[in-house]
């Protein structure tokens, strides 16, 4: 599980080969959620609000990078990092 970004607490990762649609995972204080990169929609699990509503701003910022992410790891190819929220 290549992580990708921390930042806030929040820790953000994805499989390599993983399943359809385009996602990222998300954990913060113990609870995961798996995330959309096209839309922010929550498709498994469940974190707190607040951590959510950080997580989709980043992921506003980055969808590019998270998309070229995303191919890398299709591929089984190194993931770049991505930068935290400031």
């Amino acid at each position: 599980m290549p992580t990708i970004s921390r930042f806030y607490g929040i820790v953000i990762w994805m499989y390599f080969d993983d399943h359809p649609p385009p996602h990222l995972h998300a954990i913060y204080a113990g609870q995961k959620a798996v995330i959309a990169i096209e839309t922010g929609a929550v498709l498994r699990g469940k974190i707190p609000d607040r951590a959510l509503r950080l997580v989709r701003e980043w992921t506003n910022e980055h969808r590019e990078a998270l998309a070229d992410d995303w191919e890398r790891a299709q591929k089984r190819e190194p993931l770049l990092p991505i930068p935290p929220l400031p």
